[in-house]
């Protein structure tokens, strides 16, 4: 049974997503821009406990509150650690006010016909049990679209509303994330069959049935507007994709109904190396940035 609170934080309140689930390969990545050299740590228990290191220092800034952010995106290795002895679904949603999201994706297949389709979750069904029973409210999966392949985006849209029923039948509410790249040479034209296909799977639902959708900032403004309105569709947010901050947060600011769910653009200015200050005021400063981004529309 979904719970009604964090559905309707999810649907109505103004604020932004934040993304904090960097899995086993975008790890390494986010601790070297995090200010942690490879070289700093040894094996995988290593690197994932400095990174939960990093999100228990996020999440318990004092800037960190349902004020601005709705919700939080956590990878699986979160959502099992806690806060000062607290579990991290509990420790946000009591203490913070904001609603726990879980990644279930295990990470994406070869390129195909433009595109990278999910990898098979086998263990599925017992992941999203266990969510279900930390106070998970929702979860997210990601797949690749490189280039305006009408079968290949088909392929992932079908694929990702497939494992989206599953979810709803857990008891849970599904982010879909189709990523358009940012580096495609066709990102319009693929945005445009993108849009279509998500159209005529969301028809396919029952009413009871709702996702939120994940997506690129289009190259045209509001472009995904039909989908923001669509009675299927609890909310639309927006991943950055790899652009900085401040060119994420002006293309978000002039599409109606989008909010942020940002990860790279959300942490880009924090470094290890700053004080408890000196960080949370830096995380306060970007947390407003966002959040203006996604309220304050042109």
């Amino acid at each position: 049974m979904v719970d009604a609170k964090m559905l309707d934080k999810i649907s109505s309140a103004p604020g932004f997503i934040a993304a904090l689930d960097q899995s086993g390969g975008s790890t390494p990545a986010a601790l070297r821009l995090y200010g942690i050299a490879d070289s700093d740590y040894q094996g995988d228990e290593e690197m994932f406990r400095l990174m939960h290191a990093m999100r228990v220092r996020i999440m318990s800034a004092p800037a960190f509150t349902g004020e601005k952010i709705i919700a939080a995106i956590l990878f699986e290795r979160t959502m099992d650690g806690d806060v000062d002895g607290q579990p991290v679904p509990s420790y946000l949603w009591e203490k913070r006010g904001v609603v726990p999201l879980l990644k279930i994706d295990k990470g994406l297949a070869a390129e195909e016909n433009g595109v990278q389709i999910m990898k098979p979750m086998p263990e599925l069904e017992t992941l999203l049990a266990r969510g279900r029973d930390k106070g998970i409210f929702g979860t997210k999966m990601r797949s690749v679209i490189a280039s305006a392949d009408r079968s290949g985006i088909a392929a992932v849209v079908k694929q990702q509303f497939e494992v989206a029923r599953q979810i709803i039948g857990s008891g849970l509410v599904p982010i879909v994330e189709p990523e358009v790249s940012i580096k495609s040479p066709t990102k319009q034209e693929a945005e445009a069959i993108l849009r279509d296909e998500i159209a005529n799977q969301l028809d396919l639902l029952p009413a009871s049935e709702k996702v939120v959708l994940k997506l690129t900032i289009p190259t045209v403004a509001d472009f995904y507007a039909p989908l923001v309105a669509h009675k299927q569709v609890v909310r639309v947010v927006a991943l950055s994709g790899g652009y900085s901050r401040t060119d994420a947060c002006e293309k978000l600011s002039h599409n109606h109904g989008m909010i942020a769910s940002f990860s790279r653009a959300l942490t880009e200015n924090l470094r290890v190396s700053m004080s408890d200050a000196e960080f949370d005021a830096s995380l306060a400063e970007t947390i407003n940035e966002i959040y203006a981004a996604s309220v304050n529309k042109a």
